[in-house]
């Protein structure tokens, strides 16, 4: 029982691998918890089986789990919302939240990723569709959902620009095994969570064309770079980068054998195309489709992000994944300490 921030009634939207293992912590620390799955047969076999075969099978939901797929039946008494979707599905689905969710609710995101198209973070799309008063914040940080739902040590960050909500959700949603650390740079965090997933796949490439470790621990620092510029334009604080959601899930993601996206990147360098891995992969890859928005967003503000390019030409313009990485191992010598080069110095 989780004796920080009292029970709640708590409903976790979102039936993948993350959203389950969320369920399966947010139970056992004590909350009532009800589950959004999409799709009746999806929450039948979960019912039936008492854990979710399709994304964490073998670990067992606890039986106070209310599922559903119906999302007026799960938000109709929650006093907390934590949404667990992927990042080009959130506005569909937070459309359909809206006319159910309790206005005093707060919504924590905990997706990772940028939205296609508006090229918006996924608290700007929470805003968009829930409205600009709802409480926000953004869960985000280093944590495979195996290891999380196994209860295993992780430590994390719940981001608001609102200290007092970031200090109650950080009361309510710690355990023992699960320790929350409070932010107030949501951009930060967001752009993070967001480019980390990119940069793993460029990881992956890497790994699979023998690059070695020193190789990847150039990638990790050099994409570390990429990540602080983009979010420093777009108003982040240069210490997020160097924290949890920061350094901490980007090393997480590149080197860990659980990241989906490491993975992708590991078969571009084996020679798979796209469209084959992506059509073997039941998990999504966040690290795909926020590349093409990553591309897009730096264009916007003018930032440079040359490894994030190189993965969106790997993944979308057929490019060859050796050739790439020998153009950003031939690029124009520079000073790593360059004004702006580096998350810790000012624009």
């Amino acid at each position: 029982m989780n004796d920080r921030g009292g029970r709640r009634t708590v409903a976790v939207v979102g039936g993948g691998a993350w959203g389950t293992a969320l369920v399966v912590h947010l139970a056992g620390t004590g909350h009532d918890v009800a589950w959004w799955i999409r799709g009746r047969s999806v929450v039948e076999r979960v019912r039936e089986r008492g854990d979710n075969p399709a994304y964490l099978p073998g670990v067992t939901i606890p039986k106070s789990v209310q599922p559903d797929h119906a999302l007026p039946v799960v938000l109709a008494n929650a006093d907390l919302v934590v949404t667990a979707v992927p990042a080009q599905f959130c506005r569909g689905v937070y459309r359909q939240m809206a006319p159910y969710t309790l206005e005093s609710a707060p919504v924590v995101v905990a997706t990772k990723g940028i939205e296609e198209g508006s090229l918006a973070l996924p608290l700007e799309v929470a805003r968009d569709e829930l409205g600009s008063v709802r409480p926000l914040a953004v869960l985000s940080g280093p944590s495979f959902a195996p290891e999380v739902a196994r209860g295993l040590p992780t430590a994390v960050v719940v981001s608001s620009t609102d200290r007092d909500l970031a200090q109650d959700l950080q009361r309510s949603l710690s355990s023992l095994s699960f320790r929350l650390y409070t932010n107030a740079d949501p951009v930060g965090v967001q752009v993070a969570g967001a480019v980390k997933n990119v940069l793993a796949i460029a990881a992956g490439v890497a790994d699979s064309l023998g690059m070695g470790t020193n190789a990847l621990a150039a990638f990790v620092t050099r994409g570390l770079n990429e990540m602080g510029r983009l979010a420093l334009a777009l108003g982040g604080a240069p210490a997020t980068l160097s924290g949890l959601a920061g350094l901490g899930d980007l090393v997480l993601t590149c080197t860990g054998e659980l990241s989906r996206n490491r993975r992708v990147g590991q078969r571009l360098g084996r020679g798979e195309r796209l469209e084959d891995i992506l059509a073997t992969s039941r998990s999504v890859a966040e690290g795909v489709a926020t590349t093409r928005a990553a591309c897009g967003l730096a264009r916007r503000v003018g930032v440079d992000m040359p490894i994030v390019e190189e993965v969106h030409r790997i993944l979308f313009d057929e490019g060859s994944p050796r050739e790439a990485l020998e153009r950003l191992l031939n690029r124009p010598l520079t000073s790593e300490e360059e004004r702006g080069a580096h998350p810790s110095i000012p624009r």
